[in-house]
């Protein structure tokens, strides 16, 4: 009998204020919830404190289900155990708030009121607080009494913990941050799923005067000005609005700086081919200059299209930089070389083209540049005719100077070669003798005779 009690009593729970437990509902009534929790008497929990369950909750308790509860006093004068609901899942809730608050997680969460500071939000038991400045797209301007955040309410948020102070019984959420942990995330796994060369789908986020942002599902990539379109002259601002969808083609990542490239005009094209299909390899045609770097010049063409001038295609003569040349912004003609459709790029040659350019009325200068455009080229560039550059002298007036010059110094060296012109006779006897072709000294006998 001793060893029965014994065991009796071990099994017994030794219950303290505080302690959190999982109990078995022996009865479940409107004034009172009754529940097993192991202890010498089962224990009570008054509606007071099941206040955190809603009316569905309640109704829903049945005899026999588990549930988790407070210990408020472990034993009354008549034996019983108070118990709480409330407590337990605030409780409960605390310890899943710090497991959160460690760990950096982000979850989601209903937004059940607001003040004039931000949202209130009940995670786990817990009433916690999102200031405004933590809300994403929360505008500063509210109205004081907070009146302007009750759309907010019901809407579950993605938030993260960024405070937390068990003792004053402070919890404070940030959607925001939630936000930017999301987003790292989605970036991480963005970088190990693309591929440069594919095409995505994405949304403009963001519009600058250098190129668009585009989110491809939790990650922004830049489109450079250079990759928006197959024309150079265009405004970003002109061409999109934020949140509209567009086709990108993924041309570099970084898993490093985790940055990524994107290019919109490569993820169409099929309208570079259609703007090439026009030109042919051979052709001469006009084009205007839009970029001088070291290695050449970019000349854009009808289309539009550009094209690469190498720095070697543009005169006959080595250079250092192709501005010895040409000039952005200048109409030069150019021969097309090379179409390579696979890369997109056309080859350009100015050098190649002056001799059949010249036939149609194009005049060189000295340098190798453009003098002189033939009319309908002027006109329908909208350029002056004859280059306003005080430096540009075209060939052939170079050519004039050289041959005046080249003239001159023959007559100087003709007038070098001519006799000069015999002294006057001061005698007549000394014209007589230079008639004939003698001097006075010839007529004069030697010394030694």
């Amino acid at each position: 009998m001793d060893d029965l009690l014994a065991v009796e009593e071990t099994s017994i729970k030794q219950l303290s204020r505080g302690d959190v437990v999982d109990g078995t509902i022996v009865s479940a009534a409107p004034e009172a919830l009754v529940v097993d929790v192991g202890a010498k008497s089962e224990g009570v929990v008054p509606p007071s404190e099941m206040q955190s369950l809603t009316a569905d909750q309640r109704a829903a308790l049945q005899t026999g289900d588990s549930v988790l509860v407070y210990v408020l006093q472990p034993e009354a004068e008549d034996g019983q155990v108070t118990l709480s609901v409330d407590r337990a899942r605030g409780e409960q809730g605390w310890r899943v708030l710090q497991d959160r608050y460690e760990l950096g997680e982000v979850f989601d969460a209903i937004v059940s009121g607001f003040n004039k500071g931000g949202l209130l939000v009940n995670v786990e038991g817990v009433n916690a607080f999102i200031p405004l400045s933590q809300v994403v797209g929360a505008s500063p301007d509210r109205s004081s009494d907070g009146s302007g955040l009750a759309e907010y309410v019901g809407r579950s948020l993605r938030l993260k913990v960024i405070e937390m102070n068990r003792r004053r019984n402070r919890v404070i959420l940030s959607e925001r941050a939630a936000l930017q942990k999301w987003r790292a995330e989605q970036k991480d796994r963005l970088l190990a799923e693309l591929k440069e060369g594919e095409i995505r789908q994405g949304t403009v986020t963001s519009i600058r005067s250098f190129g668009v942002f585009v989110d491809l599902g939790g990650a922004d990539g830049l489109v450079h000005l250079s990759e928006l379109s197959w024309d150079r002259d265009v405004d970003p601002e002109e061409m999109f609005k934020i949140n509209d969808p567009v086709s990108v083609y993924v041309m570099k990542i970084d898993q490093e700086s985790k940055k990524i490239g994107l290019s919109i005009r490569r993820a169409r094209p099929e309208e570079w081919d259609g703007v090439v299909s026009s030109y042919a390899i051979g052709q001469i045609v006009p084009g205007e200059v839009t970029k001088l770097v070291t290695f050449g010049a970019f000349a854009r063409l009808d289309g539009p299209v550009e094209g690469l001038i190498h720095v070697s295609e543009l005169v006959d003569r080595r250079i250092t930089h192709p501005k010895e040349v040409v000039s952005e912004g200048e109409v030069v003609p150019v021969k097309i070389v090379r179409i390579e459709r696979d890369r997109h790029r056309l080859g350009l040659s100015l050098r190649q083209a002056r001799a059949e350019a010249e036939q149609k009325g194009w005049v060189f200068n000295q340098k190798g540049g453009i003098h002189e455009l033939p009319a309908d080229v002027a006109e329908k560039y909208e350029r002056p005719a004859v280059s306003t550059d005080p430096e540009s002298i075209p060939v052939q007036a170079a050519q004039s100077v050289t041959e005046t010059s080249g003239e001159d110094a023959t007559e100087s060296k003709a007038a070098d070669t001519t006799p000069a012109p015999q002294p006057e006779p001061a005698t007549a006897m000394e014209a007589a003798l230079q008639r004939a072709g003698l001097s006075e000294q010839a007529l004069r006998p030697d010394d030694d005779d």
